[in-house]
């Protein structure tokens, strides 16, 4: 017997435009969040799991900017991101 992983029950994705606060720009359960996710592998956009973060981002709505509370978090997210893409901010010195 093989172990499958478990599809995830909840997805967010955020959206950075390099100046405002990341935005929710995706959240959904289920099928819903196997198809943001599978979206997101096409796309080559680097996934990040985290289920306690997933579930305070999901009570948010679409559009939403992330709460101040979380900037650090995600700040820290977005960094390893651009890291891995071999990307600087615009604005790094």
């Amino acid at each position: 017997m093989t172990d499958k992983p478990t599809a995830p029950k909840t997805a967010v994705a955020l959206e950075y435009d390099g100046v405002n606060a990341p935005r929710v720009s995706a959240s959904g359960r289920h099928e819903i969040a196997e198809e943001i996710l599978r979206i997101a592998e096409e796309n080559n956009i680097p996934l990040y799991e985290n289920a306690e973060l997933v579930s305070l981002l999901s009570t948010l709505e679409l559009g939403d900017e992330i709460p101040e509370v979380l900037y650090q978090a995600i700040a820290q997210i977005i960094a390893f991101v651009y890291y891995l893409q071999g990307k600087i901010p615009d604005d790094f010195q």
